[in-house]
């Protein structure tokens, strides 16, 4: 064999591999690069960093985000006021002031009342309906229907569960008593109320203290014991009625504007998915474990709980009936989304009524007997 034409293949072969590996490795890093990109989003919170359960959440979505991608999608977080004012969320993710918005669709029920099914409609789902109905159900296939007429799409993130009905300056024991109050209240519900001669407010809450305290509102609605206990509001308004029967299941979603959502690779469209059920299952369970001990240490400094009466739950309940037939009548997204959510309600309480209530039922008596 001639020495000289042996080594001289294997050089070519050896180059031959090298150049192949080459062009291997050269192609893979632009791939990967195309897959994950640099990119570095804003996102907007409707919440001041005060509600750290409420602003806390989209600051964890955007922390998920980072370590998934190892850093390749960067999402700067703000709070209300800071960009924009909290209620005006939806309009800066639409207009494309920012990318991404971490807000309760109820806040814009005036653009169309239909925007209150992503959060809570009176007397609708509990928070593990809402996800049901939201994940299997449909529920959110047909809000980003609807999301996609105001250019965003969106998805469930966050939930505080069934909130409180409110705290007010004197006793409500009947629906004479509700008459002519001023009550600082969000979403459809202040249209259920005015039905029942409530004068609704909207006030922002870095305001509401001071005008329950100067008797411009009777009564004011926040979120529950945790959130409220920082406001203070048992100091000027000790009755703290429940429930709130127009948030059994008060949700919030990530907003992301539409053309932006469009343009991200499928990889980062699962990260924000994956991080958006994170912390809606995270926001519940923060509440469900700051709640009790925030009511024990509201009571203790005065807040005198009270249920609402039957009479005004089912007073409540027909006007809030008529509200609903009166914007379906009328309103084709409403319709479809009431629709949806009222076929699953009929089934979702046949079940819950076996399984959740009686174990429930039972452990609570075990409670107030001392057993637990």
């Amino acid at each position: 064999m001639d020495r000289r034409k042996f080594i001289g293949g294997a050089a070519k072969g050896a180059l031959g591999a090298g150049v192949a590996g080459l062009g291997a490795s050269s192609l893979a890093a632009p791939a990967i690069a195309q897959e994950r990109p640099q990119i570095q989003w804003r996102l907007t919170s409707s919440f001041p960093k005060s509600l750290d359960t409420l602003y806390g959440t989209a600051e964890a979505l955007a922390n998920h985000v980072r370590e998934i991608s190892d850093g390749q999608f960067d999402i700067q977080l703000f709070a209300a006021g800071e960009i924009v004012p909290g209620g005006q969320v939806l309009d800066a993710v639409q207009g494309g002031t920012v990318e991404l918005g971490h807000t309760a669709s109820y806040y814009y029920v005036g653009k169309n009342p239909a925007f209150a099914f992503g959060t809570a409609v009176p007397f609708g789902l509990n928070a593990r309906q809402q996800n049901a109905w939201f994940y299997e159900g449909g529920g959110n296939e047909l809000l980003n229907e609807f999301y996609a007429k105001s250019g965003v799409h969106a998805m469930p993130a966050g939930n505080t569960g069934a909130q409180m009905g409110g705290w007010y300056r004197k006793e409500i024991n009947s629906v004479e008593d509700l008459k002519g109050l001023k009550l600082r209240i969000a979403g459809l519900a202040g249209r259920v109320v005015e039905k029942l001669g409530v004068v609704p407010q909207q006030i922002a809450a870095g305001d509401i203290y001071a005008a329950l305290e100067r008797g411009t509102l009777d009564a004011v609605e926040f979120v529950g014991p945790y959130d409220d206990e920082k406001l203070g509001f048992y100091r000027v308004a000790p009755y703290y009625y429940y429930p709130a029967w127009w948030e059994g299941g008060a949700a919030l979603h990530l907003m992301v504007n539409a053309d932006k959502w469009n343009s991200l690779p499928d990889s980062y469209k699962a990260m924000l998915n994956a991080a958006s059920r994170a912390v809606n299952c995270s926001m519940m369970a923060s509440y469900d474990y700051r709640n009790p001990l925030a009511l024990k240490r509201l009571a203790e400094g005065g807040a005198q709980l009270r249920p609402f009466s039957q009479e005004i739950m089912q007073a409540s309940f027909t006007a809030a009936q008529e509200l609903h037939e009166e914007i379906a009548s009328e309103n084709e997204d409403y319709r479809k989304l009431l629709e949806s959510q009222n076929a699953f309600k009929r089934d979702a309480y046949l079940w819950s009524q076996i399984s959740e209530y009686t174990f429930d039922t039972f452990m609570m008596v075990k409670q107030r007997e001392g057993a637990l």
